[in-house]
């Protein structure tokens, strides 16, 4: 039997009400996309212009200026003796860089040898040493070397000081700008990649500063951070998921993970401070310290992480290993742990990359102290980078100011490697149920 109502067919005025309905619907989900791009286009601009303002003040730091001298060494002031690397060490270097500066420079009065001094690295003899130390045949010969410039004269030399300022308001004199001419005229002058910025250690000249204390002191308190924070991380996680009760006491514990991954990162420095300083007596600015207090930091993003990643197993795995047999760290151990190690690296390497951008929680344990000489063991006092950057930045000097953009810099590299290599790893061994 059929159906005998009639078809409803709507009026003019209701097809008019749906279709102006319609398109006001369009406009506003249009609007919502176009809401979307510009937040998009605005948070991608800002970061631009972020980088492009770190990389402008810093690309100039892996650049040096070099000077080139005719140096000669005499027997009778560096070695008369013949005592060998005794009398090496002690012989007055910096005397016989500057008569070779002042030849080349034709400088004579007391005024122009103090500007000329200024025309290189106050670190030049401790340079002229080592190599003369490497190679004692040098002793009574003329050597060419290539001498780091001062930082001023550096910084000249790439055109961050004006010229045309007036003399009294910037640190490179006129007569400087002409000895300047000079040796490039004399092709004395020439620039090259600033090696000394990843093979030196913090130094209190500019042009002698460099990044390898900071990043060996990293690589330590990051390494210390690893070794502390994944296998707890872990193990807890693995507790809380698969054994633990659910009780108020578990809730509680669990609320409190949550909310440590939102604690101020000063707050856990000031507990390295406390307990690990001050209780029990560990070294301070050592890696070891840092590393304690970072892993703190971590541990609640690494617990979440792999909550997170055993939840999205199948419960079909466990079911299907408790079926033949398996008992339940079996099951735990042979199969849920690997399937949730791709989304338990992920965390881990971010929540790693997070550690490595912090400043706070190193700078209470003490980690901001100058550090000349790399540290060769997690016990040595050490910086970090991101201290190394704090330090540097607080400093007036113009060639500090350049330093401090290339640390960025660099800091950055390695933030965004880590973090595309936690990329890497969940796209890889990622598996979709």
């Amino acid at each position: 039997m059929t159906d005998a109502r009639p078809a409803f067919i709507p009026s003019e005025r209701q097809r008019a009400l749906v279709a102006r309905g319609i398109r006001r619907r369009r406009r506003a989900e249009r609007r919502f996309q176009a809401y979307g791009i510009a937040a998009i286009v605005f948070a991608v601009s800002m970061l631009a212009l972020l980088l492009v303002s770190v990389a402008g003040q810093g690309w100039s730091a892996f650049l040096q200026t070099n000077i080139t001298l005719e140096v000669a060494l005499p027997k009778d002031e560096i070695d008369p003796d013949g005592k060998g690397a005794a009398a090496i060490r002690e012989a007055n270097f910096q005397a016989i860089v500057e008569d070779a500066l002042f030849r080349k420079l034709g400088v004579s009065g007391r005024d122009d040898e103090r500007l000329a001094a200024k025309m290189i690295s106050a670190g030049s003899d401790a340079i002229l040493r080592d190599r003369v130390l490497a190679d004692p045949a040098l002793v009574g010969k003329t050597v060419t070397i290539a001498l780091p410039a001062h930082s001023d004269i550096d910084m000249a030399w790439k055109g961050h000081i004006r010229r045309g300022a007036p003399e009294q308001d910037r640190v490179v004199k006129d007569r400087q700008f002409q000895w300047l001419d000079a040796l490039a005229k004399a092709g004395a002058v020439h620039t090259g990649f600033n090696w000394r910025f990843f093979s030196l250690g913090d130094s209190n000249e500019p042009e002698l500063a460099g990044i390898l204390g900071a990043l060996t002191g990293s690589a330590y308190t990051m390494l210390v951070t690893l070794l502390l924070c994944f296998p707890i991380g872990v193990a807890a996680a693995i507790y809380l998921e698969e054994y633990a009760p659910k009780n108020r006491l578990t809730d509680l514990i669990e609320v409190n993970i949550n909310n440590l991954a939102a604690v101020p990162s000063i707050v856990f420095g000031l507990l390295g401070l406390a307990v690990f300083l001050n209780f029990f007596g560990l070294p301070r600015s050592a890696p070891l310290v840092g590393g304690m207090v970072l892993s703190l930091l971590v541990l609640p993003t690494i617990i979440i992480a792999t909550r997170a990643s055993f939840k999205s197993v199948p419960p079909s795995i466990r079911e299907a290993a408790y079926g033949l047999g398996a008992s339940k760290m079996q099951v735990i151990l042979h199969h849920v742990l690997p399937l949730a190690m791709p989304g338990i690296l992920t965390g881990t390497i971010i929540g790693m990359a997070h550690a490595l951008g912090e400043t706070a929680p190193l700078l209470m344990i003490g980690m901001k102290a100058f550090i000349a000489a790399p540290p060769v063991s997690p016990l040595d006092p050490a910086t970090a980078l991101p201290a190394q950057v704090f330090i540097w930045a607080d400093k007036p000097e113009r060639g500090f100011q350049e330093k401090t953009a290339a640390a960025i810099l660099v800091l950055l590299v390695f933030l965004v490697m880590m973090n595309a290599l936690a990329v890497y790893l969940r796209r890889k061994f990622e598996r979709r149920w």
